[in-house]
C-alpha cells in the first residue's frame, strides 16, 4: 500500500509541474481562413514536464506521437513519454502538431515542420541554460522527427535570431522515413503530401534522401513483423546516415508489430532503457 500511495504522489506531482504553451501566441503561420472552427480544434501546443531542481540534467527532449498525420496519439506516446523521461532527470515537452489539412493550410506539407521547428527554438530561447535538445518521435511523429531532423537548415518559420533548429540528437520509434510506394506507410503520405504529388515532394519529404554530414546522432527502434510501417523505414534512413558517418544504432524487436509505445508486450526487454543509456553516452 506505500509504495501504490508514493507512486500516485509521483503522478500527482508530475501533473501539478505540466504547463501547456500556445505555440504561436499571435498569428499561426501558413494559417488559411477557410475553416475557422477547424483551425480552433488544431492550436499547436506544447505540454510542459519539468523534473525535480536536484534531478534536472539540463538536457530537453521534444516528444512528437504519431497517429499517421490523421490525429495524435497523446497519450502512450506523448505523455507516458514525458513522464518517463522527468523521472530520469529530463524535461519533456510535448507536441501537440497541426494535422496536415489544406482546409487551415496554404501549404500543408510544411504545417507539421513548422511546429516541430517552432518547438525547438521556443525550448531553446526559453531556457538558454539547455546543454542539450532532442527530439523523440513515434510513427508519422518520427516522420515529423525526421523532417526536423534534416532539414534544420531551411526555417520554414520566422527566426530573426537564428536560434538552431537542429536537434542535439534523435530517437526514431517505428518511424515512418520514406515516401516511396514500396516502403512508405499509405496514410501518412497521403495525408501528408497527397494523393498524387509529385516525384520532387516525394524526394522532398523521403527523410533519408534529406540527410547531410550535419544531421544529429539517431536513435532507431522497430520490429521485424511491423507491417504498418516496415522496419526498411529504419534501414533507409541507417543506410544513408552510414554514408555520411552520422553516429546511429538500432534497436530490433523480433516481434511487437507497430505502435506499441514504451512496452513491447512480446518482450520482456525495455527500449527505453537502451535509449536512456545511448543518450548518456552521447557528447
Amino acid at each position: 500500500m506505500k509504495k501504490i500511495l508514493m507512486i500516485l504522489c509521483s503522478l500527482v506531482s508530475l501533473a501539478k509541474a505540466q504547463e501547456v504553451i500556445n505555440l504561436y501566441p499571435d498569428t499561426i503561420p501558413n494559417a488559411t481562413d477557410k475553416d475557422q472552427v477547424l483551425l480552433e480544434k488544431n492550436i499547436p501546443k506544447l505540454f510542459v514536464y519539468t523534473p525535480a531542481e536536484g534531478a534536472a540534467k539540463n538536457i530537453a527532449v521534444l516528444v512528437i506521437p504519431g497517429g499517421g498525420y490523421a490525429h495524435i496519439a497523446m497519450d502512450h506516446e506523448g505523455h507516458a513519454v514525458a513522464q518517463e523521461l522527468v523521472r530520469n532527470g529530463y524535461s519533456a515537452y510535448v507536441l501537440q502538431y497541426r494535422l496536415p489539412s489544406p482546409n487551415i493550410m496554404r501549404d500543408k506539407s510544411i504545417g507539421p515542420l513548422q511546429d516541430a521547428q517552432r518547438a525547438v527554438q521556443l525550448i531553446r530561447t526559453s531556457n538558454p541554460q539547455l546543454k542539450k535538445v532532442g527530439v523523440i518521435g513515434f510513427s508519422a511523429g518520427g516522420h515529423l522527427a525526421s523532417t526536423l531532423v534534416t532539414k534544420f537548415k531551411k526555417e520554414y518559420i520566422s527566426n530573426p535570431s537564428h536560434v538552431s533548429l537542429r536537434p542535439d540528437f534523435a530517437g526514431l520509434i517505428y518511424p515512418v522515413i520514406s515516401m516511396q510506394n514500396d516502403v512508405t506507410h499509405k496514410g501518412s503520405k497521403i495525408n501528408l503530401i497527397g494523393e498524387n504529388p509529385s516525384e520532387e515532394l516525394v524526394q522532398l519529404f523521403s527523410s533519408d534522401l534529406q540527410v547531410s554530414p550535419e544531421v544529429c546522432p539517431v536513435f532507431f527502434v522497430h520490429a521485424k513483423d511491423d507491417k504498418s510501417v516496415p522496419i526498411e523505414n529504419s534501414y533507409r534512413m541507417m543506410a544513408a546516415l552510414d554514408k555520411v558517418h552520422v553516429p546511429n544504432t538500432i534497436y530490433v524487436f523480433e516481434q511487437g508489430g507497430h505502435g506499441f509505445g514504451l512496452i513491447n508486450k512480446t518482450s520482456e526487454k525495455k527500449w527505453f532503457d537502451a535509449f536512456l543509456s545511448w543518450m548518456s553516452t552521447l557528447n
